[in-house]
């Protein structure tokens, strides 16, 4: 048995984060992880072919969120913007995404009430079909959510906030993202704290001021907290493991309000940037009607990779291991008129967040009527629970590294105010 002032159950940005501010303010505090690594949903990769880092999870800071800034000035890593074309494959041929614009100024129609589903809203509106139909790949690709589920105002929401910090501007680690998470436990170890890995919570009993958790780490049987921080992927509080005894009605029916979207990451590392000479300056590459739809390059970084990311309904249907990579050659053949590309492929990295038991999803989104659960969630239970997440994000910014910085640093916050 190992006691302390606060457990911090989960380490990804916002178990770290939570974790690193209060042994810095002098708490004994405790921070366990389920995998046998720290981060969470940002798992980096390197491979030795090529310069920059792999990310199969988190990879962009979307716009310029202060907090997660200033953490990346003060752990001296550095950021290049993104740049370069919006490129589609329609009818067989690549081209400018003629009808882009259109589809997005569906979004600044979004009505704060009545709360819709996407879905819903869209059918209100009589657009032509192209249109409802890019409408509708940008909701479920960008939020790995179900149109027929997410709730207009939680996208209006969504869309406010990124206004806010220039969400439109998206920017990536040179030096990977994963330097971040070990920033944040370098930081929390240095100021006393302890780190268990491999140690994944089965059971969570407490009373007010009083918390004890059960692991499967037979070194660390259980943790006795005054108080805990439980920043676990709502994909797995959603699983009901670890147990939470006795439950906390509020947060557990805000739990179970919100949805954990799905999506798979493809980055495929190739001996040359092939597509230059039918895409010189492409940047995001949109093929809507494929079951592999949203592909990226590092522009404009020289690194030879190309990434996919399939997300909602359909990343329920995508294949996994050699089939996978059957399908995303397939793809890019066909989109290239290339016929060489296995030859030309060094490697291939991918990641099904959905099958993956400790995140259980790739992140949050609120369906309508759940708008609020965020902040529901949010609140402390008995001064003793605190849940923290990019799902208990209240500013909007769900499924973002900045989101989850946000929420631990307000868990702790409320900790130290009490």
């Amino acid at each position: 048995m190992s006691n302390a002032d606060v457990a911090v159950i989960g380490a990804g940005i916002a178990g770290l984060a939570a974790a690193r501010t209060l042994a810095e303010a002098g708490r004994d505090v405790i921070l366990i992880e389920a995998r046998d690594r720290i981060g969470g949903r940002i798992l980096t990769v390197r491979d030795p072919a090529t310069h920059l880092p792999i990310e199969l999870g988190a990879e962009f800071v979307h716009g310029r969120p202060p907090e997660l800034l200033d953490l990346i000035r003060e752990a001296g890593l550095t950021l290049y913007e993104r740049t370069g074309d919006f490129v589609c494959y329609e009818n067989g041929k690549l081209g400018d995404c003629g009808f882009f614009d259109e589809a997005f100024d569906v979004l600044d129609d979004l009505p704060e009430s009545p709360d819709l589903p996407f879905a819903e809203f869209l059918a209100q509106k009589n657009l032509p079909e192209h249109i409802a139909a890019r409408a509708t790949g940008y909701v479920e690709g960008f939020n790995a959510a179900d149109a027929t589920r997410i709730g207009t105002a939680a996208l209006r929401k969504q869309q406010q906030a990124e206004e806010s910090i220039d969400g439109d501007r998206a920017f990536r680690m040179v030096e990977g993202y994963d330097s971040l998470a070990a920033f944040l436990r370098d930081r929390f170890i240095a100021s006393g704290g302890q780190l268990h890995l491999s140690s994944p919570a089965t059971a969570i009993q407490w009373g007010p001021g009083e918390v004890r958790a059960a692991t499967s780490n037979p070194a660390l049987p259980e943790i006795r907290a005054a108080r805990t921080v439980i920043a676990m992927p709502l994909g797995v509080l959603q699983s009901g493991s670890p147990s939470i005894s006795p439950e906390p009605s509020n947060s557990i029916a805000a739990i179970r309000k919100l949805v954990m979207g799905s999506a798979t990451r493809i980055t495929m590392l190739f001996r040359e940037r092939f597509w230059e000479s039918a895409a010189p300056n492409v940047s995001f590459l949109f093929a809507q009607d494929s079951p592999l739809p949203t592909w990226w390059t590092a522009a404009p970084n020289p690194s030879p990779t190309l990434t996919c990311w399939t997300a909602g309904p359909r990343a329920l249907h995508t294949p996994t291991g050699a089939a996978l990579k059957d399908k995303a050659l397939a793809t890019l053949s066909a989109i290239f008129n290339r016929r060489d590309l296995a030859e030309l492929l060094v490697s291939f990295h991918a990641h099904d967040w959905q099958s993956d038991p400790y995140s259980r999803g790739a992140y949050s989104y609120a369906p309508a009527g759940a708008v609020t659960a965020s902040d529901e969630l949010a609140a402390p239970v008995d001064n003793t629970l605190y849940f923290a997440g990019e799902h208990t994000d209240t500013t909007g910014h769900w499924g973002t590294v900045h989101a989850a910085l946000r929420s631990g640093l307000r868990a702790a916050r409320q900790i130290l105010s009490e």
